[in-house]
């Protein structure tokens, strides 16, 4: 099948999912237009297209406020959700067409520092 196109041991896949979990991140993490830039250089980065602007917003209260930001991309989505008391990022990208999964990772440390991070890559058919 064509739309299939990430090839993995030979077998086609629809997309791969990157789903990351970055833990004490740097302040950066506060801010709406330091969430919103992150997205617009990630899609850069791993060699996508953006499908409109970022959208970024805070809510929430007490122990349960963050940011969630989505950016559409041509071949699916980068969704992020934050925790600013902990400083913490859940970040997934999805995609049909292939990318670097640690393209995403530099690029997250470079921006945020976290003291930790866990991810994993599921190919998706």
């Amino acid at each position: 099948m064509p739309y299939k196109r990430i090839l993995a041991d030979g077998v086609p896949h629809y997309g791969k999912h990157l789903i990351l979990t970055a833990s004490g991140c740097n302040d950066q993490l506060l801010s709406k237009d330091e969430i919103a830039n992150f997205c617009r250089e990630l899609v850069e980065r791993i060699d996508m297209v953006a499908f409109g602007e970022p959208l970024v917003e805070r809510f929430g209260s007490g122990d349960e406020i963050g940011i969630s930001a989505v950016q559409l991309i041509q071949t699916s989505a980068i969704t992020i959700h934050t925790n600013d008391p902990a400083r913490d990022m859940y970040l997934d990208v999805f995609s049909c067409k292939d990318f670097e999964a640690q393209a995403v990772l530099d690029f997250l440390a470079e921006s945020f520092a976290p003291a930790k991070v866990e991810h994993q890559v599921i190919l998706r058919k």
